[in-house]
C-alpha cells in the first residue's frame, strides 16, 4: 500500500461524553457517550427495566437518570449502539432527556464526576474516521452537511458523505499503484534488462489519470459556490437604489433607505437563496468623490468589496439623465471584472418613474460589456423575479454542465491535493517521454499517490486531522 496513516496522538480508546444537541431550551436534548466503558458508565446513572449491560444493540430503554447521590435528574430514554455497529465504531450510548440547559448540564456533570472525559470538538467523528467507519473526505462532509444553508450545498455534501468522491479517488489510486508497482518491479531487474511495463500503455494510463483529475478540478468553481455561496456586490453611484434593491431581493426592510445621498456608510451583507443556491448579497456605499472622511472610508470599502466579489450588480438610476462620470465608472468596473473572468449584471432601476434613456445613453450602455441587463423597480418589485433568474443563470453559467455530475469538489483542501497530484503526474509523463529511468517516473507517481491519499486520509498527519476536526461542534 502506498501511503500511510499517522494515528493522532492523545486519547482514542478512553470514554468520552458531550451534549450532542444545541444549547438552549427545546423539546429534547441528547447526551452522547462513546468508548469501551460507555455502557457501564451509563448503567451507573440509569435505572429502568432490565440492565443496559445485557441489552442488545440498537435498542431504546425508558427509565430514570440519577446522580451519584441517588437524586433523580430526569426521565430519559437511553439508546444503545454496540461496537462495531455504531457511528464511531465503539460502544455508543445516547441519553435523550427533556430539553433544557439545567437538566442537560446536570447529566453531563454526573458523567464527568464519574470520570468520563469531555469530548473535544469533532471527536466523535474523528473516532469514526480512525476506526474505519468513514474516510477523511466523508468526515469533512459531515461538517459541511451540518453547516449547509442551501439545497445545492446540502446535495453536494450528501454526495460526498455517500463516498462518491472517495470512490473516484480510490479508483485513481488503484490504477496508479498498479503502474508504480510495475515500474518498481522492473527496477529490481534492471541489470538483467527485463521489462515488465509497456511504456506506451503506462503513458496512456497516466494521461488518462491527468484528464480525470482535471475533470474533478474543473468542478471546484461550481462546488465552491455550492459550499460558500456566491458573493454578490451591489455597486453604483449614491441614491441609485442599491439599498432599496437589497430590501426588494430580501423581501424585508433590511437596509435604511432615504433620499439623502451617502446614507449607506458601511457594507451590509445578507444571505439569499435562489433555486437552492445561496447568494451572499452585499450592499455598499455609493461610489463617488467626497470630502466626508467617514463616507470616504465607506467608498474605499465598496471598492474592496467589488474586488473580491464573485458577481457584480451594477445599479443605475434610469429615471434621470445619466452623467458621463457615472457611465465611465460603470464601463471601467465591468471591464476590470471581465479581465478576471468575473461576471456583472447591469441593473437599470427606478423604471416606475420612467426611463430617461435617449439614443446617446443607450449607445453608452451598449458599450458596457455586462453579462446581462435587467430593468427593475425596487420600489414596486417589478422585474425583481427577472433579476433573481439572471443572478442564478449568471452564477451557474460557467459550471452548469456539472449539474448532473455525481462528484463535485467543494473543499479547498481537496482542490489543493488534486492540483498537486496533477502536477506530479505531469512531471512523471514528461520523464517518461524524455526516456528517463523508471525510478524518476516512480518518484513522481508516488508523490501523486500521496497527494490523492491526503483526500481520503490514506496519507495524513496529526496536524491535518487536528485542523479538520477542530472546526466541528462539540458532540459531533
Amino acid at each position: 500500500m502506498y501511503g500511510r496513516t499517522i494515528v493522532p496522538t492523545g486519547h482514542s480508546d478512553d470514554t468520552i461524553v458531550a451534549i450532542a444537541t444545541p444549547p438552549g431550551e427545546g423539546g429534547i436534548s441528547v447526551v452522547r457517550l462513546s468508548g469501551p466503558e460507555a455502557i457501564p458508565f451509563a448503567s451507573k446513572g440509569f435505572s429502568g427495566k432490565g440492565k443496559l449491560a445485557k441489552a442488545r444493540s440498537h435498542t431504546a430503554h425508558f427509565g430514570r437518570f440519577h446522580d451519584q447521590d441517588g437524586h433523580t435528574i430526569d426521565d430519559v430514554v437511553v439508546t444503545l449502539f454496540r461496537e462495531p455497529r455504531s457511528y464511531t465504531g465503539q460502544d455508543v450510548v445516547e441519553i435523550s432527556c427533556h430539553g433544557g440547559v439545567f437538566i442537560t448540564r446536570r447529566i453531563l456533570e454526573a458523567f464527568l464526576r464519574l470520570g468520563v472525559r469531555l469530548a473535544a470538538p469533532g471527536e466523535f467523528t474523528k473516532r469514526a474516521f480512525l476506526n474505519g467507519k468513514i474516510d477523511l473526505s466523508q468526515a469533512e462532509a459531515v461538517a459541511d452537511l451540518i453547516h449547509a444553508k442551501s439545497g445545492r450545498s446540502h446535495k453536494a455534501s450528501l454526495r460526498q458523505l455517500n463516498g462518491e468522491l472517495s470512490k473516484r479517488i480510490t479508483d485513481l489510486r488503484s490504477k496508479l499503484i498498479e503502474i508504480t508497482g510495475l515500474l518498481e518491479l522492473e527496477l529490481d531487474f534492471v541489470e538483467d534488462g527485463l521489462e515488465f511495463a509497456d511504456k506506451k500503455k503506462i503513458e496512456e494510463q497516466m494521461t488518462g489519470a491527468v484528464a480525470q483529475i482535471g475533470g474533478l478540478l474543473a468542478t471546484y468553481k461550481t462546488g465552491r459556490l455550492y459550499r460558500e455561496g456566491v458573493k454578490v456586490v451591489l455597486a453604483g453611484m449614491p441614491n441609485v437604489g442599491k439599498s432599496s434593491l437589497l430590501n426588494a431581493l430580501l423581501r424585508e426592510n433590511r437596509a435604511i433607505v432615504t433620499d439623502i445621498p451617502g446614507t449607506t456608510r458601511d457594507t451590509i451583507e445578507e444571505d439569499l437563496i435562489i433555486q437552492g443556491l445561496m447568494f451572499k448579497v452585499v450592499d455598499t456605499a455609493g461610489l463617488r468623490e467626497t470630502v466626508d472622511q467617514i463616507e470616504q472610508e465607506g467608498v474605499r470599502r465598496s471598492h474592496d468589496q467589488v474586488r473580491i466579489s464573485d458577481l457584480l450588480l451594477l445599479v443605475l438610476d434610469v429615471s434621470r439623465p445619466l452623467g458621463a462620470e457615472e457611465l465611465a465608472m460603470a464601463e471601467r468596473l465591468v471591464r476590470d471584472l471581465k479581465r478576471e473572468s468575473r461576471p456583472a449584471i447591469l441593473v437599470l432601476n427606478k423604471i416606475d418613474l420612467g426611463e430617461n434613456l435617449n439614443g446617446e445613453i443607450s449607445n453608452s450602455l451598449a458599450r458596457i460589456e455586462s453579462n446581462e441587463v435587467v430593468k427593475v423597480s425596487a420600489l414596486t418589485g417589478k422585474g425583481i423575479k427577472d433579476l433573481e433568474e439572471a443572478l442564478f443563470r449568471t452564477a451557474m453559467q460557467s459550471g452548469m454542465h456539472f449539474e448532473d455530475m455525481s462528484v463535485t469538489v467543494t473543499n479547498t483542501r481537496h482542490y489543493d491535493a488534486l492540483r498537486r497530484a496533477r502536477e506530479s503526474l505531469l512531471l512523471a509523463i514528461e520523464s517518461q517521454r524524455n526516456g528517463e529511468s523508471g525510478e524518476f517516473v516512480a518518484v513522481d507517481l508516488r508523490a501523486a499517490l500521496d497527494s490523492l491519499g491526503e483526500i481520503t486520509g490514506v496519507v495524513t498527519t496529526d496536524d491535518i486531522l487536528n485542523d479538520i476536526f477542530s472546526r466541528f461542534c462539540v458532540g459531533k
